[in-house]
């Protein structure tokens, strides 16, 4: 038996990086899987090779979460799960960062999250019980040079999680939020980040002294769309190797 056997998932930027390999692994745990993201051709390779359907999905829009969501519940029925995986990442300064920027992290990642919440909570109500799962980051507990923006709304997301989870737990529905490290994504890994960072000192702060692979994100959050999570609501789960132990702080 798979783990989320029975179970209809929403991934959001579900495309490549941590997103496909949660797709990946919840096909693999059971699940039916439905996958928004704004890049078209990777979503719709990755819904050919595994199974799953793609929907183009900006989370920035309320009519396309509306569109995502009735997708899920019109092919399968019900929704249970929603992953608010889709995020942006960018690299730079206060000083250097425009308006357009900052609004446009905090529009993705902070905006699209509280989409989401609002947009599964009657189709989870109508299931009788649903999980939603946040992707937020370290970042969501540490301010990094030149991640003012990214931060600020990774810090958010840990808000947000914990109000939903407080008006959401009379319905059943649990709220939780995931906060990755340094996982080996394209986001992660873009070049005009690794040429600010400082690699070796960054490799030396680390206590699990490697990248860890999306998947290994993927399986903590399948664990907390599970009902093997019953009892966890309103939490944060970090999936760092140790960063946020002090070390290099």
């Amino acid at each position: 038996m798979g783990l989320l056997d029975g179970k209809v998932a929403l991934i959001t930027g579900g495309a490549r990086g941590m997103g496909e390999a949660h797709v990946r692994l919840f096909l693999e745990e059971g699940a039916r899987v439905v996958f928004g993201d704004v890049l078209d051709e990777e979503g719709k390779a990755l819904a050919e090779e595994t199974g799953a359907t793609y929907v183009h999905h900006d989370v920035t829009s309320p009519e396309e979460w509306e569109r995502a969501v009735a997708t899920a519940t019109e092919l399968h029925g019900k929704l249970h799960i929603l992953v608010n995986n889709a995020g942006i990442l960018k690299f730079r300064r206060i000083a250097d960062m425009s308006v357009d920027e900052f609004d446009r992290i905090i529009d993705v990642n902070l905006k699209g999250t509280w989409l989401g919440i609002k947009s599964v909570i009657e189709p989870m109500k109508a299931a009788g019980r649903g999980s939603i799962v946040n992707i937020s980051s370290v970042e969501g507990f540490i301010g990094a040079e030149g991640m003012s923006a990214y931060a600020a709304s990774k810090f958010a997301v840990r808000g947000v999680t914990k109000s939903a989870a407080r008006e959401l737990a009379r319905h059943k529905i649990r709220v939780n939020s995931v906060h990755p490290g340094a996982i080996n994504t394209t986001m992660a890994l873009d070049p005009e980040i690794m040429a600010e960072v400082d690699a070796e000192a960054f490799m030396r702060s680390m206590v699990t002294k490697r990248f860890a692979k999306p998947v290994e994100v993927s399986h903590v959050v399948a664990f907390l769309a599970s009902d093997k999570a019953s009892y966890c609501t309103g939490s944060e789960f970090t999936v760092d190797g140790g960063m946020l132990t002090g070390a290099g702080y």
